[in-house]
Formats: structure tokens, sequence, C-alpha cells
């Protein structure tokens, strides 16, 4: 066990919560306008987690609002994409509005530095994540992939993505919740290059995920990777 210096004497005392690999914490924006939003943000805000944690904002009704004027201008993806992610960013100033707690970041370096800080973290998801050739700009890529490549961009520990709508009862891989639209259609292939654990929690049962975060549990249903030979979703080139 890695241990520290006592103030006192200079004596090694255990340390706990040494492991500063992040869980990336996926909060869907259904849940913009759930009542229980706040208790949800104070808990994954709340100082002594065994990992540090960093929040992906999903898009809630400000990608919505994109969607919309698409359907109605019918402006291209590559220019839907780009507003999707400001409605995530969007989302994301709302979350850290409603828990200042959360400390904003678009940088892989602000990113780094409050996850050596521990500190709580909200991801501004544009300038990391605009133009990325890796990253499809259509519609089958939302904030669900988006974590899961943040989670692969972070050597993150872990990925849990919190749903507003019914999540497995037992282990499923990705490419099934993707057919069942519980994920987006590229999410697939990026669990799949995720080496951590990933899981789908729903938002009725933060207690649950309080436990895990403190290391005395799992939260929620893990989502496995595709079956070998599972097809992927293709990519911009």
């Amino acid at each position: 066990m890695t241990a520290t210096a006592s103030p006192e004497d200079g004596s090694p005392t255990p340390a706990r919560n040494v492991s500063v690999r992040p869980w990336v914490i996926k909060i869907g924006g259904s849940l913009s306008d759930w009542h229980r939003l706040g208790t949800w943000l104070e808990l994954v805000a709340r100082p002594g987690h065994l990992h540090p944690v960093v929040v992906v904002p999903g898009g809630g009704p400000f990608a919505d609002a994109v969607r919309d004027a698409q359907d109605n201008w019918r402006f291209d993806d590559r220019l839907a994409h780009r507003m999707a992610l400001l409605a995530m960013e969007q989302f994301g100033l709302m979350l850290h509005g409603i828990c200042p707690t959360l400390q904003t970041a678009a940088t892989r370096e602000r990113l780094r530095s409050l996850i050596r800080a521990r500190m709580p973290a909200v991801w501004l998801p544009s300038a990391m994540a605009l133009d990325q050739p890796e990253i499809a700009e259509s519609w089958d890529v939302t904030s669900d992939s988006l974590a899961a490549w943040l989670a692969v961009e972070l050597d993150a520990a872990a990925l849990v993505l919190v749903k507003s709508g019914p999540c497995p009862c037992a282990a499923t891989d990705a490419a099934s919740l993707a057919r069942d639209g519980l994920v987006d259609a590229a999410f697939p292939l990026w669990r799949g290059r995720f080496a951590g654990d990933s899981w789908c929690i729903h938002r009725d049962n933060h207690v649950l995920m309080e436990e895990a975060l403190a290391g005395r549990a799992t939260p929620g249903c893990a989502l496995l990777r595709c079956p070998e030979g599972e097809p992927m979703p293709s990519v911009r080139a």
C-alpha cells in the first residue's frame, strides 16, 4: 500500500484515495429538468471519492434545438455536429451554475490539472473534440460516444452513463444497447477502444452511485465490448 508522511512526526501512514485515474460520468441531457438533478451534481462533486470525477454533459434541450433547426433549415450534419458540441457546453455551463464546485474544463491540460488536484470537473467539449478526424460528424455520435472518447483520451479507470431511460438488468454488450436505442450508433466503437470498465445506471439509483464512488459497489449494469466480429459503425476519414 502506498503511504504518506504524517504531518506530526514524519512517519508513514496509510494513504487513501491515491488513484489519479478518473471516472468519467456522463449525465444525460434528459436530466436537465429533473427535480433531482442537483442531488446528482452534489454527489459527484463531493470530496473524498476513490477516483477523481470528470462529468460529461449531455445536450438536453439545447441539442434538441439544434435538431429542430436542422430539420427546419436543412443545413448539413457537419454544421449540426459543431452546434451540438456547443449545446453540450451550454448544458455543462448550466451544471456548473447549479453546482459551482464542478470546475469547467475545455482542454486536456485543464482536465489533467483538476484530476491531479482531485477537483471535480465538467467537460466543455468543443476545444478538444471539434475537427478530430476519428469522431464522425453526424448524429451517430452524441454525448455517449464523446464520453467514451474522452475516457480513452484521459486513460480513465471507468465510464458511467447516467440515463433516464430503462437500463438493462444484466451485463450487456454495447452493440445490443445501440440497436435498442439506449446509446448512440457509434458508442460500440468507442466502448471497444476503451480499456476500462463501463456501466449504465438509472438516474434513480444515486444511492448506488454513492456506494460505487466510495469503492463499495459497482454502479449499475456493466456495458461490455462488442463480441468479436460485431460490425462497427464507420467514422469520418
